[in-house]
């Protein structure tokens, strides 16, 4: 085993990794809670969508800017 307590293979998590994973989580719920406050209420077929819809692109963005520092270790 690794100095670090890692097993060979496994990947390396940042906090920044830990931190951008959590605001993708709470983003599109948060967002949502602040459209009803301040614009009005929504159908639950709309918020459903939306929550989806942001909750993708939130998943393929992280994938896509933290694939290369979570590089399997050799």
């Amino acid at each position: 085993m690794a100095r670090g307590g890692r097993k060979p293979g496994e990947p390396i998590y940042l906090r920044r990794h830990m931190v951008a994973l959590a605001g993708a989580v709470a983003l599109p719920i948060v967002l949502l809670q602040l459209y009803k406050l301040f614009i009005g209420p929504l159908s639950f077929d709309i918020q459903l969508g939306v929550v989806l819809l942001m909750s993708i692109l939130a998943g393929l963005g992280l994938y896509v800017t933290h694939r290369s520092s979570a590089q399997n270790e050799p």
